[in-house]
């Protein structure tokens, strides 16, 4: 409840000096939370003096007073224009005083909050610990508006502060640190807040966004791989790409992905070192970081566009799904490694924290791949692919037509083989479809590049990508193929 919602209205034409002097200081101390009676004011003639008594709360009788009395207009608690001031408090600060009952959200989906039984369960537990106001609090911020699925009771928050410095925030605003660690990537703290009395994430992010010691503050957004479907692998043909001289030998990939199986052989001596940024989760899905890894640099029969590239994978999906802070964490991981690629199938809402460690990431001369998405013509950019310094990959068939499935828009990068493709996966092979496999066709191909040139930076790279694609679309750039088909022999001879 935003601080100029209170129920009634004080008019100050007919209080006299002396409640209007009461309300300034209770307004003073209870800002201070000095324990002293919150007394309330009421402008209606035909209260008793019990009524008046039970509303300030200082009745000789101690009982008859039910504390829950109603009018017609206003909330519980409330009386012919009455203000209490601890409702005040506890809508001004993040954490209420101690005793007073938490605020709760209303039920996301609009129905009640009934157990079932007619019984109201009980409310959350106020956070324990130290109540601190946070120094310049701006009451006019409202919630943020937020897009994309998220965790809905977490939020990350970077800062520049020891672990004394995340449990005063934590402590000052009613949250749990379920997480915290030092990001490389973001250069500072990135701690993972739990809510766990029912606020919104919005609220909660707009809370924190008052307090100086935090620097960014986002949710924790949900990620989603980007497989949309399942002769030989066509992609050596369609992109100039020879597949007996293919090579991406010394080239270093990390792959962001699900788990594998690296007893699949095309896997065999493929990949370098493996992280799993979500250890607590049991492994069951391997088949899309399988098919991806095998795809970039597969030996075999099922040989991929780099053969002897070095793999560096690490697993941050199950089940399709990912949070924002294991991405993160994965990220990270994957910079200490010292790779040149980051191959990044996945697809969600824009993060602000993110986008930081996509940029810092490019910054330290990283190439950063990703898909641009299997959400339709009509869906919003999908990210990481569509933030700058990001090769956006879409998807093609063995006709270089579009996939109908592919996301567009005008940070659409380049298009390369996605659709029904043969590849490992944790069953042997499969026939795959989807950007994910388009962006790790890209992948391989710009391995093939660092092999033939191992000083070539990212932006060179880049900008050869682009100088040399086939156009697919209409001339130029467009929103379906991006600058066109990958040429991987032309964006050699680049200069």
């Amino acid at each position: 409840m935003a601080a100029n919602a209170i129920p009634g209205k004080v008019r100050p034409s007919r209080i006299a000096s002396g409640p209007r002097i009461i309300l300034r200081a209770a307004l003073l101390a209870a800002a201070a939370f000095v324990a002293a009676p919150a007394f309330a004011q009421t402008n209606d003639p035909n209260l008793t003096q019990k009524q008046v008594d039970c509303l300030n709360r200082t009745t000789a009788a101690g009982g008859g007073c039910d504390g829950g009395a109603k009018n017609g207009e206003g909330t519980p608690g409330t009386a012919g224009g009455a203000v209490f001031l601890p409702a005040l408090i506890v809508d001004l600060f993040p954490n209420p005083p101690a005793g007073a009952a938490p605020q709760m959200p209303a039920p996301p989906n609009g129905t009640s909050s009934s157990n079932g039984s007619g019984n109201t369960p009980p409310p959350a537990p106020a956070p324990s610990g130290p109540v601190t106001v946070p120094q310049g609090l701006n009451l006019a911020e409202p919630p943020r508006a937020i897009a994309g699925e998220f965790v809905p009771d977490e939020v990350l928050v970077t800062l520049d502060g020891d672990a004394g410095v995340v449990q005063q925030i934590a402590s000052s605003f009613g949250l749990q640190v379920r997480s915290q660690r030092q990001s490389r990537l973001l250069g500072s703290t990135l701690v993972r807040f739990g809510i766990t009395d029912g606020r919104p994430v919005g609220v909660v992010l707009a809370q924190l966004a008052a307090d100086g010691r935090t620097q960014r503050r986002e949710p924790n957004h949900i990620y989603t791989l980007q497989q949309a479907a399942g002769i030989v692998n066509y992609a050596f043909d369609r992109i100039a790409l020879d597949s007996k001289q293919a090579s991406g030998e010394n080239v270093r990939i990390a792959v962001i992905d699900t788990g594998i199986d690296d007893t699949n052989p095309a896997l065999a001596g493929v990949v370098a070192d493996q992280y799993d940024a979500m250890p607590n989760v049991p492994i069951e899905k391997r088949d899309h970081g399988t098919s991806v890894d095998g795809l970039i640099a597969g030996v075999g029969p099922l040989e991929g566009m780099a053969p002897g590239a070095k793999i560096y994978h690490a697993r941050a999906f199950e089940g399709g799904k990912s949070t924002m802070d294991v991405i993160l964490s994965a990220l990270d991981w994957a910079a200490e490694q010292n790779v040149r690629i980051i191959n990044m199938s996945f697809v969600g809402p824009k993060n602000d924290l993110l986008g930081t460690a996509c940029r810092n990431a490019r910054a330290l001369g990283m190439v950063l791949v990703a898909a641009a998405g299997n959400n339709g013509p009509k869906a919003p950019y999908g990210y990481p692919a569509a933030f700058d310094g990001v090769i956006a990959v879409t998807a093609t068939d063995a006709k270089d037509g579009l996939m109908p499935q592919a996301n567009r828009g005008a940070y659409v990068f380049i298009s390369a083989p996605g659709v029904e493709m043969v590849a490992p996966s944790g069953a042997g092979s499969d026939v795959v479809t989807g950007t994910s496999f388009a962006a790790a066709i890209v992948s391989g191909a710009i391995a093939n590049l660092i092999h033939a040139a191992p000083e070539r930076s990212a932006d060179d790279i880049e900008k050869a990508l682009a100088a040399t694609a086939k156009d697919l679309g209409p001339k130029g750039r467009d929103n379906d193929f991006g600058y066109g088909l990958i040429d991987t022999k032309a964006a050699e001879a680049a200069k």
